[in-house]
């Protein structure tokens, strides 16, 4: 009986360190604050939370219908109002926001 409780000692210890594993996680991926504009990377690549703000004549590479959330670098699940992005490690970007590194997924 007692190599029975020490494996289910075990499981229990596992099973708690996998739960407050999972628990960090989400807590950081909850935590992530939003790019700012005035961010120094985000400014270098004339990154703005509404790509329907972006000054043509200074971001020529702008197209309509571009924004974050049709980019492939964007990490948000599709339809979120925000998501990662490798650019900017442990920011989110608005999906309606826009930068020049914007690249078309697919």
């Amino acid at each position: 009986m007692s190599s029975n409780l020490s494996s289910t000692r075990r499981v229990f210890m596992m099973h708690t360190a996998l739960a407050s594993a999972a628990t960090l996680l989400a807590a950081n991926a909850q935590a992530q604050s939003m790019v700012a504009e005035t961010d120094p990377q985000a400014s270098a690549l004339g990154y703005k939370a509404d790509a329907s703000k972006v000054d043509k004549t200074k971001q020529p590479k702008f197209a309509a219908g571009q924004a974050c959330g049709t980019c492939a670098l964007y990490q948000g699940a599709a339809g979120s109002a925000a998501g990662a992005c490798p650019l900017f490690a442990g920011k989110q970007v608005a999906a309606k926001a826009w930068c020049s590194a914007w690249a078309k997924k697919g």
